[in-house]
């Protein structure tokens, strides 16, 4: 049986930091709910994310904007309902971090739902406000790349980091933000090489989504992995539910492919 299958102890940060120690795969799924999170959690999957993905997936809506910080702490409590070891990550919705003081306010609202570490979308500005919620233990994820709470601004979801000018921004905001404090990243659609970039540039654990097999790790959408959600799926899916029989299979597949390194494949990078 895989290392990863067997029984094993509650995934803390220092898990993380073992694993990235040792240069093995960390996996990161989206999770909404306490089925899901039990099924999750026993398939070997590190970290469950409550993403604001949920208004995607689970309310229909067009994009993650509308979602609350009430509708994630609720969606944080039932995963950590059905949760037994992987480690939980909250997302920070869009408006809950204006300022630190703000984001300190939300962000222990997630924690006391459940949540072990927030994540917040954004660049060198959010310095100040990671350094205020670390320095008062609420651990923090960055999210460089496609951050989806700026659509708008990027003016559709469109692939970041192409430009050296702009490669470079997003490289010297992971360092920025690592010396804040943040313990992890995910890097969303980036070039491949700029994936690697920044996963050597600073020392803790990224979590790709769409930026290249050099991540740490790899995160999708649950609902996208398994093929559920409808409509045209983004270049960095893949749909793990074909040649299984089972959701289970299905998980322990990504799983699998992340661990030995076939997933992602060249068809999933930009």
């Amino acid at each position: 049986m895989a290392s990863y299958l067997q029984e094993r102890k509650t995934v803390t940060g220092n898990t993380l930091a073992a694993l990235y120690k040792k240069q093995e795969k960390i996996t990161m799924l989206t999770c909404y709910d306490a089925s899901f999170a039990s099924l999750m959690d026993l398939c070997g999957v590190e970290i469950l994310l409550i993403g604001d993905s949920l208004g995607m997936v689970c309310q229909g809506k067009d994009s993650t904007l509308p979602v609350s910080i009430e509708e994630v702490a609720y969606h944080t409590e039932c995963v950590a309902n059905g949760n037994k070891t992987a480690m939980i990550v909250a997302d920070m919705p869009f408006g809950t971090y204006p300022t630190p003081e703000a984001a300190y306010e939300n962000a222990a609202e997630l924690i006391k739902a459940g949540a072990h570490m927030v994540k917040i979308e954004g660049g060198r500005w959010l310095e100040d406000t990671i350094r205020f919620l670390t320095e008062r233990a609420i651990p923090v994820c960055g999210h460089l790349g496609l951050t989806p709470q700026s659509v708008h601004q990027f003016g559709g979801y469109r692939v970041q980091g192409k430009t050296e000018e702009d490669a470079e921004r997003i490289i010297e905001d992971a360092k920025i933000l690592q010396d804040a404090g943040a313990s992890i990243f995910v890097l969303e659609a980036i070039p491949s090489q700029l994936g690697k970039r920044v996963t050597e540039a600073i020392s803790v654990p990224t979590i790709g989504i769409g930026a290249g097999p050099d991540c740490s790790g790899q995160v999708l959408v649950m609902h996208d992995m398994l093929n559920v959600y409808p409509g045209k799926k983004a270049r960095f899916v893949r749909n793990f539910m074909e040649g299984q029989t089972t959701i289970e299979g299905a998980i322990k597949a990504y799983v699998a492919a992340v661990k030995d390194g076939t997933f992602p494949a060249e068809e999933h990078c930009f």
